[in-house]
């Protein structure tokens, strides 16, 4: 495999042109198409979808850019290493992350980073918009929604699946509901509800969806306080698998009694971005990497 092909290829994705691709190789915007071109033909797939207005990645070519970037990144590592000038990584990395994410699932992933590399400092921004990377000055995003950003290169971790879940205060007052049915007579926790009332669909083991009405006595716009009304036992809420799973186990919240464990919902999709580009710190490099690496396991470890 000739890895001037795949160079050409990675640096099309990262400046999403052909020409910036070129700029940054220093070849002609003809000899990048005509290096992509010969690698599609090598790998006997079509990685780019090419139109007048943009190029997209074909699922194919998104996942061999995921592979090849990673591997590209290990050769150059490797080739400071045997140089001499590798050093001990250091500088800012700029991380924005939705509020309920950085509180509830990403403090201890940033503590074993930092622990591995103290040099680095993340600065960490807690923001439920959707932020512009680019425009406010990000080297690093999280997101719980799906991106069609062309300047971001995305890497997909996997689905936030929720279940319900109460305290033991409130199972030892009201029991556990043992059906939908019974479900819908208990005090629930509402999310962005009106008039004290909601419908949950819920999936089931076999793949099912089930709905039911639910009531309840408070409702809120905020997931974080879900969190807290469900530990104050204030009723049934949905909460997010993983982030149940680490805080209880690191002791960040007394252990919550997940109720119907036969049912849950299906989150949204969780991603880390990056803004494209064919130049980025080796800190903000290896921030992004561990961040897919744990994030993506606890996806995997606790689907639904």
């Amino acid at each position: 495999m000739d890895l001037n092909l795949v160079k050409a290829f990675v640096s099309v994705v990262e400046g999403q042109s052909f020409t910036e691709a070129g700029k940054a190789l220093g070849l002609p915007k003809s000899s990048i198409s005509r290096r992509v071109s010969e690698l599609e033909d090598e790998l006997g797939v079509r990685l780019l979808h090419r139109t007048t207005r943009k190029l997209t990645l074909t699922d194919a070519g998104r996942a061999y850019f995921e592979q090849v970037e990673r591997a590209l990144q290990g050769l150059d590592a490797a080739a400071e290493a045997a140089s001499g000038l590798d050093r001990e990584p250091r500088g800012v990395v700029r991380l924005t992350v939705p509020v309920e994410l950085g509180v509830m699932s990403v403090s201890d992933v940033l503590a074993e980073f930092t622990y591995r590399y103290p040099e680095i400092h993340v600065e960490l921004s807690l923001d439920s918009r959707p932020v512009n990377l680019v425009e406010e000055g990000f080297d690093i995003g999280i997101r719980t929604r799906s991106s069609l950003d062309a300047a971001l290169v995305v890497r997909r971790l996997g689905s936030i699946d929720t279940g319900l879940f109460a305290s033991p205060e409130y199972i030892e007052r009201r029991g556990a509901p043992k059906s939908l049915e019974e479900l819908a007579k208990h005090d629930c926790i509402l999310l962005r509800a009106q008039q004290q009332r909601t419908v949950w669909r819920l999936e089931g083991l076999d793949g099912s969806i089930s709905s039911v009405e639910v009531r309840g006595r408070i409702s809120t716009d905020e997931n974080l306080f879900v969190w807290q009304a469900v530990r104050s036992g204030l009723g049934i809420g949905i909460l997010p698998l993983h982030a149940v799973s680490v805080c209880t186990a690191g002791g960040r919240i007394p252990p919550l009694v997940r109720v119907l464990p036969e049912y849950a919902v299906r989150g949204a999709e969780l991603q880390v971005v990056v803004p494209s580009g064919s130049k980025r710190p080796h800190r903000v490099t290896l921030l992004r990497d561990f961040l897919v690496e744990s994030l993506g396991r606890r996806c995997r470890a606790h689907g639904a």
